[in-house]
């Protein structure tokens, strides 16, 4: 597993971790996105989960779970403990910076900073730490409900989910949660906008298979699978693109999230479709790559597409009667762009339909060894690969093949050492990404095609 990680630990991932570690399925017909937990929930704090008899050990013996869950979630060199450390990274001299030129005073007690670094005040319990950071019921629900049930004698998982616990084994549930806070939600300090990044703040970025892998805290052992069923890698990682390009429509939908004072919020836009290099010269020399999947004027802001591009590829193996529906829909949306925000705003609803019509279909989707394979040459064909003109499409691409290989070891599908042989070609995609200033679309195409032509071999 710790090969599958060596390119990320250079690349975003880690900092779209430190996006939540430095500042900062819902339906079409719901209100824009608003935190997954409910408020009137309150959260007891990390200290209501420590015993030894529960997840405080020291060692993972325990009989049903590891037990030392806390320990991992504290660790403090590894992106798995990167949640416990959101509190601590906001009295660092970067954080008194951003929090400086935003003018909220101090980052520790900034709500714009708590409400993903901690727990908003409306959500903590008598005995809840601030310094907690993102604690076990950020995930998992406020344990007001649900705590007294999770250790009673003769416990079930569904029990715990009707008491009010999250239901992460589930897809939908899980990204709706992840989302809050890797993404943006609706609630107050769920939501980094153009102004917070340009304070400072990491550009955020979400992958809910890989980022799920990151921080797991438990051994899908046999136990886990008969209470909870085997994870199924490739449905996270579809649900999880559906699931983001709905939570971006959706915020975009909201006046108070999709616009800042006379502009629109940039924040939903691609960053390399302004911050490009500008010539005065008379020998100007553009620095736009065409997409053909964007038919927008010529000098206008793009909307992030990486959702969308792998969605098309997914939905064309896996969802094929969606397919040719949420292509026309993605190129209306991207043209109602250049006309204005009523026409953009209607055409986001047409298109977070049908995303969320795809969240649906990939959560009862089985994803068998021969779609694994399907999306990743689909994701590396000619209808897909045009458009990774910009950073981040070509960033989720290599999350999304390096997921999707993963899985296919996961599964028993591949073997591992068959899986090495391919390490060398992502983690050099990986590098064509890991400077979002220094992005290198041709060296990060080839290593690319390489690695998918020898997964190719493995069918």
């Amino acid at each position: 597993m710790g090969n599958r990680f060596a390119g990320m630990a250079a690349l975003l991932l880690i900092a779209a971790m430190a996006g939540l570690a430095l500042l900062a399925g819902l339906s079409p017909a719901t209100p824009p996105a608003t935190a997954a937990s409910p408020a009137d929930s309150a959260h007891l704090g990390v200290a209501s989960c420590s015993g030894s008899t529960c997840h405080g050990r020291q060692e993972a013996d325990g009989k049903i779970v590891r037990q030392d869950e806390l320990m991992r979630w504290q660790e403090p060199s590894s992106a798995g403990g990167a949640h416990s450390r959101a509190f601590n990274v906001l009295t660092n001299a970067r954080s008194a910076q951003i929090a400086n030129r935003l003018g909220i005073g101090s980052a520790t007690s900034a709500p714009m900073c708590l409400g993903c670094h901690s727990a908003p005040a409306s959500q903590r319990g008598p005995r809840f730490q601030a310094s907690d950071g993102v604690g076990c019921e950020t995930c998992h629900g406020g344990a007001t409900g649900w705590l007294a049930s999770h250790y009673a004698v003769g416990a079930s998982h569904q029990r715990n989910i009707s008491q009010g616990m999250i239901a992460l084994d589930q897809p939908k549930a899980r990204a709706a949660v992840c989302l809050d806070c890797h993404f943006g939600s609706a609630d107050e300090g769920q939501f980094v906008n153009h102004r917070i990044m340009a304070a400072g703040h990491p550009r955020i970025s979400f992958e809910l298979d890989l980022f799920s892998t990151l921080q797991q805290h438990h051994d899908e052992d046999a136990d886990y699978q008969a209470r909870k069923g085997k994870t199924n890698n490739v449905r996270f990682w579809a649900v999880g693109q559906a699931m983001a390009l709905e939570r971006a429509l959706s915020l975009y939908q909201n006046s108070k999230r999709g616009q800042e004072g006379i502009f629109p919020e940039f924040y939903f836009f691609d960053c390399h479709t302004c911050h490009r290099r500008i010539y005065d010269g008379e020998n100007a020399v553009s620095t736009v790559v065409r997409n053909p999947a964007r038919p927008i004027p010529e000098g206008m802001p793009a909307f992030n597409d990486e959702n969308m591009i792998m969605l098309s590829a997914a939905a064309h193996v896996a969802a094929p009667g969606l397919a040719r529906q949420f292509d026309a829909d993605s190129r209306a949306f991207h043209m109602s762009l250049g006309i204005d925000r009523a026409a953009s705003v209607a055409a986001a609803g047409r298109l977070r339909t049908t995303a969320n019509a795809l969240a649906t279909a990939f959560n009862d989707t089985a994803f068998t060894r021969a779609q694994t394979f399907a999306i990743i040459e689909s994701i590396a064909s000619e209808a897909i690969t045009p458009r990774f003109t910009d950073y981040e499409g070509s960033v989720q691409s290599v999350m999304a093949v390096d997921t999707l290989l993963n899985a296919l070891v996961n599964a028993g599908q591949i073997s591992t050492g068959a899986a090495g042989g391919i390490r060398a070609n992502i983690n050099t995609a990986y590098e064509a990404v890991n400077d979002p200033n220094d992005y290198r679309p041709l060296e990060f195409r080839r290593a690319l095609g390489s690695a998918v032509r020898t997964i190719r071999t493995l069918k």
